[in-house]
């Protein structure tokens, strides 16, 4: 008999997720995670009483309220709203675009007029069918909204021209006609209080957890720990790369400790001009409302992804997406294992859609 019934390689929320529902059923799990700690991209390193979100600002948002309640069942969440700021050279303008950012940028002061500004330069770019993202990007927007916040900013993002990057990227762009800062329009908003290493720690209640182990240094012996192996780590990389490597965005992150209580006024301020190497400054006290004398701000530089880099964001084309169905072709024939997450699914997930696609999980695997 197996010492355990599930091996779940990864600490990180779908895992997380995962292992509360299966010791809830009465099973028995062990959690490992290569890095030093849990909650995956979530964590949160207190610095200086600050909760400073150590992979990039993570903001919960959803519409679903059995997610919403399910997570406030571990953690109580705020009322954060996220109402990003964008910084084009010095000049400021509100996101997403509504009527605060139209008046920023052309002093228009109704809905009509905004409307028939945008209009007017659509018109007159005269694209039809867009071949790219730039295309894309003005055929919704005209050019002024483009060439000032949306293109440095998603070349810097990608590390491309906007020329070369395919227009399904940016299909629709929240655009509103209402002075209305908040970014997301989901009714449920907010960080929890404390940070969310309090969401992975009830979360993982009940379940073994050991840190600092790498499954692939001792895989073997690993896996026969356990009935079934619960793997949300890189699908590429448990097939040892058979058909070559997934690609990935990576991203590298400038901390800083200020002297100051209030960097910036804002928790997430975007940097959308080409001069500026990073894409934004995020002042993580402001997530939770904090009044500490100091503060600490990140700069987030995007970057191409190498192996030993963190993998952040799949890059969906036709290239990688046919490499990922062969991929999960052999997933699907592997005994004993499931297979759930960002990595191991290789798409891009929100934190509320981690939760789903676990839950999802476990009920289609206890049969429910």
């Amino acid at each position: 008999m197996k010492e355990f019934d599930y091996l779940v390689v990864g600490a990180g929320l779908w895992g997380c997720v995962f292992a509360h529902e299966a010791t809830k059923r009465g099973k028995k799990c062990l959690v490992i995670d290569r890095r030093n700690h849990i909650g995956g991209n979530t964590y949160c390193e207190n610095v200086e009483g600050i909760n400073v979100h150590k992979y990039g600002a993570h903001i919960f948002h959803t519409n679903d309220k059995e997610i919403w309640d399910y997570v406030n069942s571990f953690v109580e969440f705020n009322r954060y709203t996220n109402s990003p700021v964008a910084n084009y050279n010095g000049e400021l303008y509100n996101l997403p675009f509504n009527m605060n950012t139209f008046y920023q940028l052309w002093k228009v002061k109704t809905p009509e007029e905004a409307k028939a500004k945008i209009a007017e330069q659509v018109e007159q770019a005269g694209i039809k069918e867009p071949q790219n993202l730039e295309e894309q990007a003005i055929s919704l927007v005209g050019v002024d909204m483009y060439e000032k916040l949306i293109k440095a900013y998603t070349e810097k993002q990608w590390g491309r021209k906007a020329t070369e990057l395919p227009a399904f990227i940016i299909k629709r762009l929240p655009v509103r006609f209402t002075f209305d800062n908040n970014y997301f329009n989901d009714r449920y908003q907010g960080i929890p209080i404390g940070g969310y290493n309090k969401l992975s720690e009830g979360l993982l209640e009940g379940s073994e957890v050991r840190l600092g182990v790498d499954f692939f240094a001792n895989r073997q012996e690993l896996a026969e720990l356990a009935d079934t192996v619960v793997y949300t780590g890189k699908i590429d990389e448990y097939f040892d790369f058979r058909f070559g490597a997934l690609e990935y965005r990576s991203l590298r992150f400038d901390d800083e400790l200020l002297n100051t209580d209030n960097y910036q006024g804002n928790a997430v301020v975007n940097y959308t001009d080409s001069e500026t190497p990073y894409t934004r400054i995020i002042e993580h006290k402001h997530f939770e409302f904090g009044t500490q004398p100091k503060t600490v701000v990140t700069r987030e530089y995007p970057q191409e992804w190498t192996p030993g880099a963190e993998p952040y964001y799949p890059i969906n084309d036709d290239k990688n997406d046919q490499l990922f169905r062969q991929y999960k072709s052999l997933a699907e024939q592997e005994q004993n294992v499931i297979f759930g997450g960002r990595l191991a699914e290789y798409r891009y997930y929100d934190m509320h859609q981690v939760i789903g696609s676990a839950l999802k999980k476990v009920k289609v695997h206890f049969g429910e």
